[in-house]
């Protein structure tokens, strides 16, 4: 799976951040979200929307390589072998890599798709097709 985004379609409404934080953390919180929706207001108009694209540039600045591609196409964070030094956060180029509210750990997208399922405009969705768009009208 590869999440792709049509911003055009963004309504602002969150719903993406809420099923992320809750399959992460078990929690309705989106601030514990590896998705993010800005409002860029009141110039240009719209809304953006930060998610991993797992690029990995993450992993390479990881002084202690915790950071390795898991069998899903996703980084994945070994969090015992993490120093929290956040340089991986620093290096992210699209602003995903998040630090957790509660603690100071990285944390960002595992690809479950939760976004896509729950994304009522179809503004996120797989361009793989493993998760079917929802129709948009």
């Amino acid at each position: 799976m590869r999440i792709a985004l049509k911003e055009e379609r963004c309504s602002g409404c969150r719903v993406c951040e809420l099923a992320c934080a809750l399959n992460l953390f078990g929690e309705l919180n989106p601030r514990k979200s590896a998705i993010v929706v800005k409002g860029e207001f009141p110039v240009p108009g719209r809304y953006r929307i930060l998610v991993c694209d797992q690029c990995g540039k993450c992993a390479k600045v990881c002084p202690v390589e915790c950071l390795t591609l898991g069998d899903n196409g996703a980084f994945v964070i070994d969090l015992d072998a993490c120093t929290g030094c956040l340089a991986c956060v620093e290096a992210c180029p699209t602003g995903a890599m998040r630090t957790h509210p509660d603690e100071d750990v990285p944390f960002k997208c595992t690809l479950c798709g939760d976004c896509i399922r729950f994304c009522p405009r179809s503004a996120v969705f797989d361009l793989d097709g493993e998760i079917a768009e929802r129709r948009w009208y």
